[in-house]
């Protein structure tokens, strides 16, 4: 394996309670890992450490060997981030978002490839943000986790929000994106996704590791995702109930 990432007993603290505890896992260059769990399990608080929004309270975390847990900046400039859609300015254009991001939209534009068309962004570039629906909003936030061209990229639930066609379109580019060498981490709800489009994962409850879903897991979970949902479910319902 040639890792890109590597989370060893990482912990994270929101307003003074610690919400990740003890969490290590190492993602592979050039694949999707996908990080499932109830609400309030964790999923974006890590995802957020890791992107360097929030701080580490421990443990160690290592991007492309280097060690980084104490350095906010450094992981946020390695990453390619979504920001929360319901959280864009309203008073900004789409064109203006991606620009923020990724200087010129020519070079924007490069950069998504076929992404540019899986999210429809044409129409949206000239689009106020304020005039945009909740899934309009969203594909202008997919779009700028990409525009700065980063090779390691971080989707918090990239789905919601999204309609049936928008969904295969961006989980068909997505895929195609990582076969090219593209690292990419999402949470998720979907468990169809999680089966047939990643190659490793994660299950949190709690804020701990509740279970490692292994490349060989998922390959099964393709060919029997019924049984692959209600193993999986049940673990979380697990989960959710031992917290309570």
């Amino acid at each position: 394996m040639n890792p890109a990432v590597e989370l060893a007993e990482v912990a994270v603290e929101r307003t003074g309670q610690r919400v990740v505890q003890s969490v290590s896992f190492t993602i592979a260059r050039g694949s999707w890992f996908g990080l499932i769990g109830a609400n309030g399990s964790g999923k974006t608080s890590l995802l957020r450490a890791l992107a360097g929004r929030l701080a580490f309270a421990g443990g160690s975390c290592r991007v492309d060997g280097e060690e980084l847990a104490e350095d906010r900046t450094g992981r946020a400039r390695r990453f390619g981030f979504s920001p929360p859609a319901d959280k864009l300015p309203d008073a900004l254009r789409g064109r203006d978002v991606l620009e923020l991001v990724g200087g010129s939209m020519d070079d924007v534009r490069f950069r998504l490839g076929t992404l540019h068309e899986a999210l429809n962004l044409a129409p949206l570039l000239d689009r106020w943000v304020g005039d945009c629906s909740a899934g309009m909003r969203q594909r202008i936030a997919i779009a700028a986790a990409f525009a700065g061209g980063h090779p390691l990229v971080i989707l918090d639930e990239p789905f919601n929000w999204l309609d049936p066609v928008a969904i295969f379109d961006l989980r068909s580019a997505l895929r195609e994106r990582v076969d090219g060498g593209l690292t990419l981490m999402t949470a998720l709800h979907d468990l169809g996704t999680l089966a047939s489009s990643c190659d490793v994962g994660l299950m949190l409850a709690d804020g701990k590791v509740a279970m490692a879903l292994e490349e060989d897991m998922l390959r099964t979970a393709k060919l029997n995702l019924d049984a692959f949902e209600r193993q999986t479910i049940d673990r979380l319902r697990s989960g959710s109930m031992a917290s309570q």
